[in-house]
């Protein structure tokens, strides 16, 4: 148990459940959390008049709930407020490297993703929408909510917050070298691995800057959190 009181790991479902590589899938809640707190941007799916629809969203995670950022007049909040909430499906995923097999067919990437299966619901109190915003601030630049202005009620008005809860939920990696057949193992073609990384230049001010101040300390050296080594090893399934 960790210090929250929460399991170790979530249950696995049916739906969190792959068929192929099982032994990449993880529900560990602590590779989980590593995995979306690196991230800021999830793709939301869900179904609408019938028709899969998928969005990109910015997400910020608080414990053990995500809020999702949107509009007032989006078909998602749309959808969340009828009823009994929207059901979706949020996914998150980090592309490490490239993967060049010997043969085209074992060509693949390294990759660290959560699948979240739930009911999105709306956040309708004034005072949890205000920190849910300041938190999605915070989750793209921490620090920043404190250095902006904060919303007014018009601005607050126009603006939706949806919330998901993390309860059905596993992670998959792939990690390591391409896995070439043993017949093609004396092939002379090049294999390995082309290393993949986000990297963020140095702040640009705006055009109408009034002076040359300098960045504020939390934009300098800006890089997201990622997880030491040990959470996960996905090619033996061991902490």
């Amino acid at each position: 148990m960790d210090t929250s009181g929460a399991a170790v790991d979530y249950p696995a479902t049916e739906r969190t459940t792959p068929t192929r590589s099982r032994h990449r899938a993880t529900y560990d809640r602590a590779a989980v959390h590593a995995i979306l707190d690196e991230g800021y941007l999830c793709h939301l799916g869900f179904v609408r008049d019938g028709a899969p629809v998928v969005l990109p969203t910015l997400y910020a995670r608080v414990g053990e709930r995500l809020y999702l950022h949107g509009s007032t007049g989006s078909r998602p909040l749309l959808a969340a407020e009828r009823g009994s909430g929207l059901p979706v499906c949020l996914t998150v995923t980090h592309v490490d490297g490239l993967l060049l097999a010997r043969s085209a067919f074992h060509h693949s990437v390294n990759y660290r993703s959560v699948v979240v299966h739930g009911t999105a619901r709306t956040v309708t109190d004034t005072a949890d929408r205000l920190t849910a915003l300041a938190a999605l601030v915070d989750h793209v630049v921490p620090g920043r909510s404190a250095d902006c202005r904060p919303p007014s009620d018009r601005e607050l008005a126009a603006t939706a917050v949806l919330e998901l809860e993390l309860s059905e939920v596993s992670a998959k990696v792939r990690a390591g070298g391409p896995n070439d057949d043993d017949a093609d193992l004396t092939l002379p073609h090049w294999h390995g691995v082309l290393p993949v990384t986000t990297v963020h230049g140095p702040p640009e001010p705006a055009a109408d800057a009034a002076d040359a101040a300098p960045a504020p300390p939390y934009l300098r050296n800006y890089a997201r959190p990622r997880a030491g080594d040990g959470v996960w090893d996905a090619e033996t399934g061991n902490p």
